[in-house]
């Protein structure tokens, strides 16, 4: 637990993370000093919450004597860990930590925690889904929207913690120690922000960074990066493997369209693979590593297959949202680099029409032109990045550009026949066109609504 009384901190970044983060501050009787590079008009209403609250704001911008002059910085995910004011605060050995870190001290409950390229909300929200029907009192956030710092204020008696975690998020650990850690899996991701592959990568191997011996490390033996990092012996917990293509020798796997667990002793059958709720390869990748998680951390087979059949999935991953003439849409919008995509575009058998395109992260699109040339009749390309979009794809299929996505769908719609598929699955981020992906799903399934 850290010592904050009188301690003069800075929070980088307002967000909810930041926001969290001060409220803890000042429980713990810190000194607390918000800056963010928005002004105060466009922060606007969100700052009422720190009514009554003795915090310093210092809006529009980052004065470097805020940093300079502080005992500990905490920043929020967004904010880089490079910005200048930070490097220098650095520079004078003054600690800097994010509001995961910061939360992680005063945390009670055992933490459950979930990193990964693709799928980490979905197999998060499972995994408290399980927790409940197993009737434990459950936190359930982090990445995934109610940042970790609000289940130290609440005043609920956790006995768990599920957490979802970014490798921004990671970048500015310490402390930070899941009994039970999941790597999803590992693709390029955010090379916008990393120098390279390499180092985004660094950034989510830290989940494991504090695990002992007692810890468990759940992995996706389908993934090559995992197999390298349990070769290289970076991993202290015990390692418990999952697979859906390659059955690993023990572990989480598919054997006869069953999900099987398996060790050195016993087999167990969980359920049958159709019995799962959520559809998609990479879904049942997430069912398999959330069932694994909480069979380690001591739930039944009984509860998990139950929480299985009952979990629906989330909104905007590979969601259905209605049939026109025989044409089904499916609504993906958090598919926001090639990898979701790639999993997306190998859940369907049909002929699919793909809406794809937005803010350039400095993904490889040409990774996508097997999976396009195989199963893709039509590539409908919107937002900043269709361009190089277009560019990377070359000839592997027709291609239509769109200015809007209104419009998009509407042209997916008029060459659509009976047994297609329309896929809104991006690649891209939304920033370009929309505030968040949410707004971008809700856009797309707004259009598809509208279809006559």
């Amino acid at each position: 637990m850290l010592g904050l009384k009188n301690k003069r901190v800075t929070v980088v970044g307002m967000g909810r993370s930041g926001a969290a983060a001060c409220r803890l501050l000042v429980r713990e009787g810190a000194q607390v000093t918000l800056t963010d590079t928005k002004t105060e008009k466009e922060l606007g209403p969100d700052l009422g919450q720190f009514s009554g609250m003795r915090i310093a704001f210092k809006l529009g911008g980052h004065d470097p004597e805020d940093f300079a002059g502080s005992d500990l910085i905490v920043l929020s995910p967004g904010v880089p860990a490079d910005l200048q004011p930070v490097r220098l605060a650095r520079g004078k050995d003054i600690p800097v930590i994010g509001e995961l870190e910061l939360a992680f001290c005063y945390l009670k409950a055992p933490v459950m925690a979930i990193t990964g390229t693709n799928g980490k909300s979905t197999t998060t929200a499972l995994l408290g889904e399980i927790y409940k029907a197993q009737g434990r009192k459950v936190f359930v956030g982090g990445n995934l929207g109610t940042p970790l710092c609000e289940a130290v204020l609440s005043p609920a008696a956790w006995e768990v913690a599920v957490v979802e975690v970014s490798s921004f998020q990671l970048e500015t650990v310490r402390d930070f120690r899941p009994r039970v850690a999941a790597l999803l899996n590992i693709s390029p991701d955010h090379l916008d922000r990393y120098r390279d592959f390499q180092e985004y990568q660094e950034a989510k191997l830290r989940i494991f960074q504090k695990q002992t011996l007692v810890d468990h490390a759940i992995l996706n033996w389908d993934d090559p990066t995992t197999e390298k990092l349990v070769a290289s012996r970076q991993l202290t917990g015990h390692v418990h493997w999952f697979g859906r293509v390659r059955p690993p020798k023990e572990g989480m796997m598919i054997v006869g369209g069953h999900l099987v667990c398996r060790d050195s002793q016993t087999e167990r059958v969980l359920c049958k693979v159709d019995e799962i709720r959520i559809k998609g390869v990479h879904n049942l990748e997430n069912a398999m590593a959330a069932s694994l998680m909480a069979l380690v951390s001591g739930c039944t087979p009984r509860v998990i297959v139950q929480a299985l059949r009952a979990f629906p999935g989330l909104e905007h991953r590979l969601e259905f949202v209605r049939e026109v003439r025989g044409v089904r849409y499916f609504n993906d919008s958090k598919g926001t680099n090639v990898g979701a995509v790639l999993m997306s575009l190998q859940s369907f058998r049909e002929p699919i029409i793909l809406i794809a395109g937005g803010l350039d992260k400095g993904g490889d699109f040409s990774l996508l032109r097997d999976a396009i040339r195989q199963n893709v009749r039509q590539v409908i390309l919107i937002g900043q990045a269709r361009d190089r979009f277009k560019k990377a794809l070359g000839n592997s299929t027709p291609l239509m550009e769109c200015a809007r996505l209104e419009e998009a769908v509407g042209f997916a719609s008029r060459m659509g026949r009976s047994g297609d598929v329309v896929l809104l699955s991006p690649a891209c981020a939304s920033f370009d066109m929309f505030q968040n992906f949410e707004e971008r799903g809700r856009a797309f399934k707004e259009a598809v609504q509208c279809l006559q």
